[in-house]
């Protein structure tokens, strides 16, 4: 069966064209196409709770491209997940309307648990790591925290994502110290309480393997591994431990935007954010006392593909 899933974020919207082997629960996944653009739909809604019309056009564009290649490629199964900023939206029946018009398909305005729980589908399912798992979803709007071996057993997400970040404390370019210090504390309370309610606090006896999900861990992992270019092959699955995501973590933050687009793994829309979605993994590490972090190239667009073919 050839099936597409389409992962509308705050940052970014993505495409997999698949096919999956089997309409059983071990079915896998062999990907036909990816694709990924930076539309920033989110753009400014922590701040107005709107979301903006030159988003909305951003992303209505980027959409009637995938339109066009589903139609090529003749998936039988289409389904489109909509996340953080289109929870957040007051507007987001304007959305809503946009997404039935240009590609024909209702887009799901999914609950932070149903998002969790197709991530840590996505991520979990083939991945060569033993459980159990911690797995963080941090996207533009939000991070998700889910924990479970085969199954998920506690998830929750909360509002802290690269975009909202640098947009409530990092507005300085490069930021300043007080600045950084604001975004911490922030970033610490949260995960703090997610931690809690995943029952993920150290101390609790029970090892976990630590799996950072979406763009700003990927991308983290890539500057980790010292790429000449964005390689998702050597990204997935690559172990990135805490020293090095700290090192990173500060050399994103002490440079300019200028400076983190020159660097050849870096995509030109996440220059401007990357600082604060590193900041989110750093926090996330010390407040587990992880020793390192997989970075992995599946995720929710993986676990909504697989929910469209039946096998989630």
């Amino acid at each position: 069966m050839r099936v597409a899933a389409i992962d509308c974020g705050t940052n970014s919207i993505r495409l997999l064209v698949a096919d999956i082997d089997g309409d059983t629960a071990g079915g896998r996944l062999t990907d036909v196409s990816r694709r990924m653009e930076i539309v920033r739909l989110g753009e400014g809604v922590d701040r107005t709770g709107r979301l903006a019309p030159a988003a909305i056009e951003r992303t209505r564009k980027a959409l009637a491209d995938y339109a066009a290649e589903l139609r090529d490629a003749g998936a039988e199964r289409v389904r489109m997940v909509a996340t953080s900023a289109s929870r957040d939206a007051s507007n987001a029946g304007d959305f809503r309307a946009m997404v039935v018009e240009t590609l024909g398909v209702e887009p799901e305005v999914i609950s932070g648990d149903e998002e969790a729980r197709l991530s840590f589908t996505g991520a979990v399912r083939g991945l060569d790591a033993p459980g159990p798992y911690l797995v963080v979803d941090i996207g533009g709007g939000s991070t998700e925290f889910v924990t479970g071996s085969r199954r998920v057993e506690h998830a929750i997400s909360v509002d802290i994502g690269c975009v909202r970040m640098t947009e409530r404390h990092l507005p300085d370019d490069p930021p300043g110290a007080s600045e950084v210090a604001a975004a911490r504390a922030d970033v610490t309370a949260s995960v703090d309480r997610a931690l809690t309610a995943v029952h993920a606090k150290p101390g609790d006896g029970v090892e976990r393997t630590l799996v950072g999900l979406a763009g700003s861990v990927t991308t983290v992992a890539a500057l980790a591994l010292g790429l000449d270019a964005y390689e998702p092959a050597r990204i997935h699955q690559a172990r990135i431990d805490r020293a090095t995501v700290e090192r990173v973590t500060t050399e994103l933050l002490v440079a300019t935007r200028a400076e983190r687009l020159a660097m050849p793994v870096m995509h030109p829309g996440r220059a401007d954010v990357i600082a604060a979605g590193a900041l989110i993994l750093q926090v996330i590490m010390e407040q587990v006392d992880a020793p390192a972090v997989i970075a992995s190239e599946h995720d929710i667009l993986d676990g909504i593909a697989y929910s469209a073919a039946g096998t989630a």
